[in-house]
């Protein structure tokens, strides 16, 4: 009798490590700031603890400058044909599984498409983060299953002024654009003191 259950416990044991051995194993993909770009948005994901990751069943991989934008193409697409999804700690930049991550939310935490979620690979970081700042509320990874995933507008708004302030000090001094015309449009002075632009006449 003893013999048969000891059998019994081999067979089954085994049974379990070749199935074990049959499961697609997933693994996250370094970052490449010069190729990468969101599917959701068309946005540059930069290598950052912000990027996410989604993994496909093909091993083709997805990646979002913004756990949001991962959402929305979730919503859009469906899971059937994912392998795995990956997010970043928001202090070590580590990949975790979103499935055993830590978010915290916040309308005031910035991130790249204002959707104001981060993520820790330790519950405990998460709320520390929560006690340091003094705000924020602590989610898991089924919470974001039911949120209705929507920007932030006025912190859209807010980044979308910011860069364009950014891209007029980008073009040059003096109030002129990289075309040598002033701000309001006409022509910049040459060195004899003629108008260059659409007002030389």
């Amino acid at each position: 009798m003893k013999k048969a259950f000891a059998w019994i416990s081999l067979m089954m044991a085994a049974i379990l490590l070749m199935a074990g051995c049959g499961q697609t194993k997933y693994e996250p993909v370094a970052i490449d700031e010069a190729v990468d770009k969101c599917p959701v948005c068309n946005m540059a994901v930069a290598d950052d603890q912000y990027a996410v990751e989604i993994i496909l069943k093909s091993k083709k991989a997805l990646k979002f400058d913004d756990l949001g934008d991962l959402f929305v193409w979730r919503r859009d697409n469906g899971t059937q044909d994912i392998g795995e999804q990956f997010v970043r700690d928001y202090h070590t930049k580590e990949w975790v599984k979103l499935s055993e991550a830590a978010y915290v939310y916040d309308k005031t935490i910035r991130t790249p498409m204002a959707f104001n979620i981060i993520s820790f690979k330790e519950k405990k970081d998460a709320e520390n983060f929560i006690a340091t700042e003094g705000k924020g509320q602590l989610l898991t990874a089924k919470d974001l299953d039911s949120r209705k995933w929507e920007p932030n507008e006025d912190m859209m708004k807010s980044m979308m002024a910011e860069h364009a302030n950014e891209m007029k000090d980008m073009n040059g001094m003096d109030g002129k654009d990289m075309n040598g015309m002033d701000a309001d449009g006409t022509g910049a002075k040459d060195d004899g003191g003629k108008k260059t632009g659409a007002d030389s006449k």
